[in-house]
């Protein structure tokens, strides 16, 4: 895997051996169809999956409101001010992303889709090959992300989950949960976990 960019220059959050999982996994499964993640932030996932998409001849679609988890907001733990927009008076790391993609050359690859991710799976059509689940780690946007986009993904394609903690003292709990609801439908399997990140296989 040889990245277009130093992945250490782009903000976030995802550890290179988590990365290679996704870049491996998105290589397999783009030929078959698009590749969806929820939660962009400043498109340092983009990058692995994009990267891959472009090597196979497939696409990434990048879902994210663009105004920051409950984490990044001001006084949280992640909170970067950087990305804090004095005019909106919110957080936007859209133009980040944007950055990103145009610095990766990945902007014919990966289509920013901007707004919130309940709303965007409702008008949804398309089937996945690939759908990584990393936004809002409350339980009612994990969820939210579970129940309206893994319908989406076909027989045959891959789910990956970040941020995946069993010990609740490494993490929030939201990812696991539905983590553990993906084993117990009976239509996934396990077949990869690097770290926090857990790679699934529908049946």
């Amino acid at each position: 895997m040889k990245l277009p960019i130093d992945i250490d220059s782009v903000k976030g959050f995802m550890d290179p051996a988590e990365g290679a999982a996704l870049y491996e996994a998105a290589l397999a499964c783009a030929p078959r169809g698009p590749c969806l993640e929820i939660g962009a932030y400043c498109g340092k996932s983009a990058v692995y999956l994009g990267t891959a998409c472009q090597a196979a001849g497939g696409v990434l679609f990048s879902v994210d409101h663009h105004r920051g988890s409950e984490e990044n907001q001001p006084g949280w733990e992640y909170h970067d001010a950087e990305l804090w927009d004095d005019a909106a008076n919110a957080m936007d790391t859209l133009p980040f992303l944007r950055t990103t993609l145009r610095r990766a050359g990945l902007e014919d690859v990966v289509f920013p889709v901007v707004g919130r991710s309940a709303l965007i799976a409702k008008a949804w059509a398309t089937p996945l090959s690939f759908l990584f689940i990393d936004g809002g780690h409350t339980m009612e946007h994990a969820l939210g992300d579970w129940r309206h986009w893994t319908p989406h993904l076909m027989a045959g394609g891959t789910l990956a989950i970040h941020d995946v903690f069993p010990d609740p003292a490494d993490g929030g709990r939201p990812p696991f949960e539905i983590y553990q609801r993906a084993l117990a439908s009976d239509l996934y399997e396990e077949v990869a976990t690097v770290k926090s990140l857990r790679v699934l296989r529908r049946v």
